[in-house]
């Protein structure tokens, strides 16, 4: 399967974009977010396999990236906080990196899966 990268930057912009101006409702507004970036990688994608991919795809950079603005976060904690605060920025990061790139991809994908549905 070949990988359209065009429907993944603009499902990301779609997400970048939605989670940005979505600050409102923490949760179910990046949510939705991904899940319209999804939509948007999986029509211009086209099919069902391949709208779930293209989904899953940015729904991952934008986890991705949005962990590694975290892990600058955490840095600066651990250089306020001493040996204690390194390790809690650390520790906190990680997870909180992993829970976001999971979220966003999963929901990503589902939507990617339906926006090819529309482009067959």
């Amino acid at each position: 399967m070949n990988t359209d990268w065009r429907a993944v930057g603009i499902g990301f912009i779609v997400i970048l974009i939605g989670s940005v101006s979505s600050l409102a409702l923490p949760v179910v507004g990046q949510l939705g977010a991904g899940f319209l970036g999804g939509i948007a990688a999986g029509y211009l994608a086209g099919g069902i396999g391949k709208g779930a991919w293209h989904g899953l795809l940015a729904g991952s950079i934008s986890g991705i990236l949005l962990s590694a603005g975290l892990a600058l976060l955490g840095g600066l904690v651990g250089l306020v906080g001493g040996p204690l605060g390194g390790l809690v920025g650390g520790a906190g990061v990680f997870v909180v990196g992993v829970v976001f790139t999971l979220l966003f991809a999963i929901d990503s994908a589902i939507g990617g899966a339906i926006g090819g549905l529309f482009n067959r």
